[in-house]
């Protein structure tokens, strides 16, 4: 398989009201290998630009407004955040063109249209993106290599945040992972410490739900012999444990208010003392904590020390929900889908589509977490070749109803997003062409369907 540099796909939205001039541009983009997604007006370019994700969009300037075409540029640059755009004109519109790069349009071509010089500048576009692009499907698969591999995700929340994982990685910031129970903020933490110039020392995980006072800070500092009851040899805490590594709290805003004053001593100082022992010692700890409270919330209480708060939110990165980002959900099923087979020595099963719609229908209370689960739970009891709704478990089965096992993507709005599941699904297929760079073959296994399907929906969804 060609890889991006060799020959780039790319996802472009054509935007042009004339449908015949549409039709020929798209074709011959799509001669290239690029996915095309073809409207004809203002409204339908905003609604693809704010539910999909494009590496190029190519609009006529002038359509049913004199400045549609600028609306839309104004609307690539608000919501993708790597796209380039390209502006279509007539003669007279050649000066407004000048002024739409100027606010940040790629380049102009003129009508009418030369096809070549259309792939050319296109081609030079879709180039420039790919280079930019620290987070593209291809360059997560290398950068599964170095610590990402568990980050499983196309959506635009999961990509912009791969992204900056890799800028604060060979940083010492600290930082503070928020999001909900479930998400897989450990498992950021470990990618960021792998992608670190500490990757080579220990990486040190500790939860703090639960622990009281006591217990924590031995946790944390450690003791020497005879410091209470029980004490009978020394022990090295957390921090000693992880000097010049990694120290990961989890839920630190589950840490008691007395406690929070000792962290904070240590993280300015660099300073740590064993319970009972006088000798300090001085420890190089890059410093990473997590939380699924509102720790804002929690210092107005005064259940969160302000200083603290700050001293650990270098910076912040929020986890979404998986119910966030439904249209990763394809590509988590089938990923842990395979890794269970195999550790099972069952043939890798195939997902139905029946199974994905209702699987990206769920709201997934326990995030991840409960979809890996519910994932193993399915390969272990099936013992067809293809895994469908009668898989499923008896409670995700009763929370969804009679009305998600028609499968009828287009009829069922979510609530909680406002996406259709057919918008969803549209932008899961793209997603998978575009980390097979086009090949329709393992786009559909990756996403657990039959070629047939892929090209039904290929053409229902107008993408070709």
């Amino acid at each position: 398989m060609n890889t991006k540099a060799d020959n780039p796909t790319a996802q472009i939205l054509v935007v042009d009201d004339e449908v015949g001039h549409a039709e020929v541009m798209a074709e011959g983009l799509r001669r290239l290998g690029h996915v095309c997604t073809i409207v004809h007006d203002l409204t339908s370019a905003k609604d693809e630009l704010s539910h999909g994700q494009f590496d190029l969009v190519v609009t006529d300037l002038s359509m049913e407004g004199e400045r549609d075409g600028l609306e839309v540029l104004a609307e690539a640059r608000k919501s993708q955040n790597n796209a380039e755009t390209i502006m279509v004109t007539a003669h007279g519109d050649v000066p407004t063109a000048k002024a739409a790069i100027k606010g940040g349009a790629f380049d102009f071509i003129e009508k009418p249209i030369d096809l070549d010089v259309l792939r050319t500048l296109c081609s030079n576009a879709i180039n420039t993106v790919f280079l930019r692009e620290e987070n593209s499907s291809l360059r997560q698969r290398i950068n599964e290599q170095y610590g990402f591999e568990g980050i499983i995700g196309q959506s635009p929340a999961i990509r912009n945040l791969i992204q900056t994982m890799r800028q604060i990685a060979p940083s010492n910031i600290p930082v503070l992972i928020t999001g909900e129970s479930g998400t897989g903020k450990e498992l950021v933490a470990q990618a960021i410490h792998n992608n670190s110039k500490r990757n080579k020392k220990q990486f040190v995980p500790l939860n703090c739900a639960g622990l009281s006072e006591s217990i924590l800070e031995d946790e944390l500092f450690g003791h020497v012999r005879g410091a209470f009851t029980g004490a009978d040899r020394e022990r090295e805490g957390r921090f000693e444990y992880a000097n010049n590594g990694t120290l990961f709290l989890d839920e630190v805003g589950d840490m008691p208010l007395n406690m929070q004053a000792k962290l904070l001593r240590v993280l300015e100082s660099g300073e740590v003392v064993r319970l009972g022992s006088n000798k300090v010692s001085h420890v190089d700890v890059r410093f990473i904590s997590a939380t699924n409270r509102d720790l804002q919330a929690k210092v107005k209480d005064g259940d969160f020390r302000e200083d603290l708060y700050f001293r650990i939110k270098g910076v912040e990165l929020h986890l979404p929900s998986l119910r966030e980002r439904r249209e990763d959900i394809p590509l988590l099923v089938n990923h842990y889908a395979q890794q269970y087979a195999q550790q099972l020595e069952k043939p890798v099963p195939s997902i139905s589509e029946d199974l994905n719609m209702m699987l990206m229908q769920y709201d997934w209370p326990g995030n991840v977490r409960q979809l890996i689960n519910v994932v193993q739970n399915m390969v272990i009891i099936s013992i067809e070749p293809q895994l469908d709704p009668q898989h499923l478990p008896t409670e995700i089965k009763q929370a969804l109803g009679d009305g998600a096992a028609t499968g009828d993507a287009s009829a069922i709005i979510n609530d909680a997003t406002g996406l259709r599941l057919d918008q969803i699904e549209k932008q899961a297929i793209r997603n998978a062409l575009r980390i097979n760079s086009g090949n329709r073959e393992q786009a559909a296994k990756m996403l657990g369907i039959g070629e047939r399907t892929l090209y039904r929906k290929l053409k229902e969804y107008g993408l070709k």
